[in-house]
């Protein structure tokens, strides 16, 4: 099947219900262009002023204005990201409650969008550090140096053309797949253009714990939705539930509101997973850039601060006790080392005693973190960086034979250096809301038409809507509490899939082909695309 003209082409259902079909294709008023607009400008006036003061109150001194140039430039392309991201993932969400007639489609996007929004201001930035790990250790470190531009350009032109292209054959693809692939192809052309192995390239246990979470949240969609369909038959005897939509009359109360809470929290769930990702690219670009004003963070209050240089030193007593082995000459190579190649040596724990020392020493020099001199801060941010990644693989490697006590001492300064490193300001989060919220609310008719009338080959029902949505918020939701990237996309599309093979309505084997070429096809093109792209720009910066 041809999937360009089938996505240009108008749908023609097996057994064709023409009063069942939503009216897609009703413009919106005036008013949501005023919205739209004044929103766009809202945000962009907030993000704009918020990073001018961030950047006076740090008393950054620009020397060139290459650095803002770039910095605006790259800012542009990851609320980009996010944009296409909102139009080309949250149409899943609102496909049912459109297919169902529990909301107007244009209602149905509007409150989808807002949601969003909400789930984005709402996240907890912990999915945002877990993609920021993927990324090359040597490139997280310089991330303010052309390589490092060079990155950052790749991975985000490379998801936004692939989620651009499948968008445009209406094939619900990921973005989280999308975005992964891109960090992995960035990782492996780093690798070889400096000569070693491409595997050497990736942490391959963080993608390898995320690949997990993304094969399995369709499998657990499809299985689960079918379980819970099967489940409301035996249950709920009302044969209305199990039947086509007559006309464009809306469900039983009870089942529409449940199928709008679903798109709710499906909608939510979505801002809180996905805008995440955009927000941990945005804060590398901002490290990158402005070192002075987020590098660290500034508003951590002083006695936080104390606390963490006393913390610093009962750390480092406990890994001296621990271990014999004198430091290297260079513990910040050592660790560097480590973290590239996740391979364990002797040297490693010393280094890491040393470089928290380091730290330590710093922080108790100055007081507080907003002191921290201009050039300080940059090598302070790495240190903080090199001995948190150190701590999280040594947490796990049993070749490291530290106590009980350095364990514990470890983790608590690893939860110091995290709230010095990890965290995300207000305007960062709003930029990111404002993307995907106005994403939603354009471009979804593609994706919704495929969710919705050409996965099976009958219209969607009340109960297997409701059971798609449900599982799709549940999944979404778990996986944000874990810290896990999964996809909106596959979990809510496999779940209308394993509704229609539960209801025995038969699958467009057509679509399923190309829906799955699609999924299998994202990671190597994002892969192969973003490398090339690292390479071109490498040699261009």
């Amino acid at each position: 099947m041809n999937t360009a003209s089938s996505a240009a082409a108008p749908f023609k259902p097996a057994h064709p219900q023409p009063t069942s079909r939503p009216q897609l294709d009703r413009k919106s008023g005036p008013m949501t262009a005023i919205v739209f607009i004044g929103l766009l400008a809202a945000g962009l006036l907030f993000s704009g002023y918020s990073l001018v003061s961030d950047v006076q109150d740090a008393g950054a001194v620009a020397t060139t204005w290459l650095p803002y140039l770039l910095l605006g430039v790259a800012l542009l392309i990851a609320l980009g990201f996010e944009f296409v991201n909102g139009f080309h993932d949250t149409a899943n969400a609102v496909a049912t409650v459109i297919y169902t007639h529990s909301l107007p489609p244009n209602v149905a996007v509007m409150w989808s969008g807002f949601f969003n929004f909400l789930g984005v201001l709402l996240s907890s930035g912990a999915v945002a550090f877990g993609i920021i790990s993927l990324l090359p250790v040597e490139l997280i470190l310089h991330v303010g140096s052309s390589a490092g531009f060079a990155m950052v350009f790749a991975l985000l032109i490379a998801a936004i053309l692939w989620n651009l292209g499948t968008w445009w054959l209406g094939l619900p693809a990921s973005s989280s797949h999308t975005l992964i692939g891109s960090i992995l192809g960035v990782g492996i052309a780093n690798a070889l253009m400096h000569g070693r192995d491409g595997t050497s390239g990736v942490d391959w246990a963080q993608a390898t714990k995320i690949g997990y979470s993304l094969l399995l949240s369709p499998l657990v969609g499809f299985g689960c939705a079918a379980l819970l369909l099967l489940a409301l038959r035996a249950l709920v005897k009302n044969k209305e539930l199990y039947a086509e939509p007559k006309g464009n009359k809306p469900p039983p109360w009870w089942i529409r509101s449940l199928l709008v809470l679903t798109c709710t929290g499906v909608s939510f769930a979505h801002g809180s997973n996905d805008g995440q990702k955009g927000m941990g690219l945005i804060m590398l670009i901002l490290v990158g850039t402005v070192p002075m004003a987020y590098a660290l963070n500034r508003a951590m209050p002083a006695d936080q601060v104390v606390q963490f240089a006393a913390m610093a030193q009962v750390t480092q007593q406990s890994l001296g006790s621990t271990n014999t082995v004198v430091a290297p000459i260079d513990p910040r190579e050592t660790l560097t080392t480590y973290l590239r190649t996740k391979e364990f040596t002797p040297e490693v724990v010393p280094a890491l005693s040393v470089v928290v020392g380091d730290i330590g020493t710093q922080v108790k020099e100055h007081g507080t973190l907003a002191k921290v001199p201009a050039a300080a801060v940059g090598n302070m941010r790495n240190d903080m960086y090199l001995a948190s990644e150190a701590i999280r693989f040594l947490d796990k490697s049993e070749a490291a034979h530290l106590s009980p006590d350095a364990k514990t001492n470890l983790k608590a300064f690893k939860g110091r250096i995290d709230d010095a490193t990890k965290f995300i300001p207000l305007w960062v989060k709003v930029a990111v809301a404002i993307a995907l919220g106005l994403g939603t609310m354009v471009g979804w008719k593609r994706i919704v038409v495929t969710v919705g009338e050409k996965i099976g080959k009958t219209h969607l029902t009340y109960a297997q809507g409701a059971s798609a949505e449900l599982v799709a918020m549940l999944t979404i939701g778990a996986a944000d509490m874990y810290g896990l990237p999964v996809s909106t996309t596959h979990v809510l599309s496999s779940g209308v899939a394993g509704t229609m093979a539960a209801n025995k309505s038969g699958l467009q084997m057509s679509t399923i082909r190309n829906l799955l070429m699609a999924w299998v096809l994202t990671l190597p093109a994002s892969i192969l695309l973003s490398g090339s792209l690292y390479w071109l720009f490498a040699h261009i910066f």
